[in-house]
């Protein structure tokens, strides 16, 4: 199956707060749930916020709150909000797509090729 969806990677708007963005070649069965993780030197990569393609979202204590999730399916784009940085966000992000929408790097097949957020004290 030719994967229907393809990643820019992201980019990063506004230093203060950070808008990422991952543009994408549309939902299908497989990808109706898309999601942001982030992978901190020293630490496992830790799934953020989730969406599915009704608008539903999830998102981990760790940024409930300071980070939202959002999509323009007319567009065929997902977005990461950030706000409220702090020193331990610095870490490479990544946007993944699955059809399932837990917070579990297994739930997600397609992934992005990262964008590296840095946030000083």
């Amino acid at each position: 199956q030719v994967p229907l969806v393809d990643f820019a990677g992201g980019s990063a708007q506004s230093a203060g707060s950070p808008r990422l963005s991952c543009p994408h070649s549309g939902h299908t069965v497989n990808t109706a749930c898309m999601a942001w993780f982030r992978h901190a030197p020293g630490k496992g990569r830790e799934g953020l916020a989730s969406i599915h393609i009704s608008g539903g979202t999830r998102y981990a204590d760790s940024v409930k709150g300071r980070f939202t999730i959002s999509q323009d399916n007319t567009k065929n784009a997902m977005y990461l909000q950030m706000n409220s940085l702090k020193p331990e966000d610095t870490a490479m992000y990544y946007c993944a797509a699955g059809r399932f929408c837990r917070l579990l790097i297994n739930d997600y097949n397609f992934w992005g090729r990262g964008t590296q957020v840095t946030v000083s004290s």
